[in-house]
C-alpha cells in the first residue's frame, strides 16, 4: 500500500516533536515534509530542534536531514504533501488565516490547535465519541470552496481525562458536573526541567483552560443540524483547571448528577464495554480498550496509568457515591498522546479509512 505523503506544520514544537515520533514507520502515512517558523526555515531538523528534542524516544533518523520549510509558505509545504498536522504557536487569528490558506490549496488540515474549535462546521474530534461530527466536511468544503481541502480539530487535552467517561453514561442524562482537573507542566509546551517555579509547587490558574473545559464537552455531544454542529444543552459543567509538578498526564476529578441515576454497576460495565469507530476498525493508534476501570482505591495514578495502551487509552477508578451529586469518580489520559499527537494521527487514520484523506 501506497502511504500517504503527511506534513508537519510546527514541527520544532514539543507537539510537532511528538507527531515526528508517532509517524516513524506507520503504516498508512510517511513524512514529506517539516514546516516550522522562519528563523527555522533552511536548518536541517536537527539543526533547528538543537537541544530541544523533548520527546522519551531519539530523533528518527530519516528526518534529522530534511530541510524544514517556512510554514507560512504554504505553497511550496503544500506542494509537497497530501494533507498536514498543524501544530503552531501563534495567535488565533493567524491560525485560522493559516490553516484555512492550507485548506484552500486542497490540503486537509488535522490541527492540534484551538483556533477552529469552535468553528461550527469544523469537526472537534475524539475519534471514538462522535464521528458522525465528519459529516459537515462536505458543507465546510462548499463554504472553503474546495474539493478536498478542509480543518478538522482534536479538542482541548485536559477534557480528555474526563468527557470520555461521561460519555457512555449519557443515556442516563447528567445534569450537572463538577470537575477539576490536575494538568502536567507538558500541557504548557515545556518539560518539567523549563519550568523550575513548579517545584514543590501548585499553580491554581491555568488561561483560558476553565472556559475550554466547560464548552468544547457540549460540542463533542452536539448534534450535527443544518451542515453545522448545534452544541449539546446538557449537561452544565462547572471546571477548576490547575498546574501540577507532573511531566506528563492530566488526571481529573468528577462529581456528576443524573436524570435517571443509574447503578453504580452499570456505570462500569459502560465503560468497560465502549467501543467506538476506532476498535470497530482496528486503526493502528487505537487503544484495543477505550475506557478501563481499575478497582484499587488508590488508582489511576498519573505515573503508573497514563502510559496505557501506549498513551492512547483512559483509565478511570474510585467510582463512589457523592454527598452533593449522584456519584464521583477519578479519570486519567496521556496529555501529549491521546490528548495532543496521538490524538491527531487517530484523527487522521479515522479520516483516511473513512475516505476523507487520499493522495493528491
Amino acid at each position: 500500500m501506497k502511504k500517504l505523503r503527511a506534513g508537519i506544520v510546527g514541527a520544532t514544537g514539543m507537539v510537532g516533536q511528538r507527531f515526528v515520533a508517532l509517524l516513524e514507520n506507520h503504516p498508512y502515512f510517511e513524512i514529506s515534509v517539516l514546516a516550522a517558523s522562519e528563523r527555522s526555515a533552511g536548518k536541517t531538523y536537527a539543526e533547528a530542534v538543537g537541544g530541544r528534542w523533548r520527546i522519551d524516544v531519539p530523533m528518527p533518523d530519516s528526518v534529522k536531514d530534511m530541510i524544514v520549510l517556512d510554514g507560512a509558505d504554504v505553497e511550496s509545504v503544500a506542494d509537497k504533501c497530501d494533507f498536514i498536522f498543524c501544530a503552531v504557536s501563534m495567535g488565533k487569528d493567524e491560525v485560522r488565516a493559516l490553516e484555512e490558506a492550507y485548506a484552500k490549496t486542497e490540503t486537509p488540515v488535522v490541527s492540534n490547535n484551538s483556533a477552529n474549535r469552535y468553528t461550527p462546521d469544523v469537526p472537534m474530534l475524539i475519534p471514538e465519541i462522535n464521528d458522525s461530527h465528519l459529516d459537515v466536511i462536505a458543507y465546510q468544503k462548499k463554504r472553503l470552496g474546495t474539493t478536498r481541502g478542509f480543518i478538522c480539530v482534536k479538542p482541548n487535552c485536559s477534557i480528555q481525562s474526563y468527557v470520555p467517561l461521561l460519555t457512555p453514561l449519557l443515556k442516563y442524562t447528567p445534569t450537572r458536573v463538577i470537575v477539576s482537573t490536575y494538568q502536567a507542566i507538558s500541557g504548557s509546551g515545556k518539560s518539567i526541567d523549563e519550568v523550575p517555579e513548579m517545584h514543590d509547587n501548585v499553580k491554581p490558574y491555568i488561561s483560558g483552560e476553565e472556559e475550554k473545559s466547560e464548552r468544547e464537552p457540549l460540542k463533542i455531544w452536539g448534534a450535527v443540524e443544518g451542515g453545522l454542529i448545534v452544541d449539546a444543552k446538557k449537561p452544565v459543567i462547572s471546571a477548576h483547571c490547575v498546574r501540577v509538578p507532573v511531566t506528563d498526564g492530566h488526571l481529573a476529578t468528577v462529581s456528576v448528577e443524573f436524570e435517571n441515576k443509574p447503578e453504580a454497576a452499570e456505570i462500569i460495565e459502560a465503560w468497560n464495554s465502549y467501543r467506538g469507530k476506532p476498535q470497530l476498525l482496528l486503526l493502528p493508534s487505537a487503544p484495543k480498550q477505550f475506557i478501563t476501570y481499575i478497582d484499587e482505591a488508590d488508582r489511576p495514578q498519573t505515573a503508573l496509568d497514563r502510559n496505557i495502551y501506549g498513551g492512547m487509552g483512559i483509565t478511570a477508578g474510585r467510582l463512589r457515591p457523592d454527598n452533593v451529586f449522584d456519584y464521583r469518580f477519578v479519570g486519567l489520559s496521556h496529555n501529549t498522546l491521546r490528548g495532543a499527537a496521538g490524538g491527531g494521527v487517530l484523527s487522521a487514520e479515522l479520516l483516511y479509512r473513512e475516505g476523507y484523506l487520499e493522495a493528491k
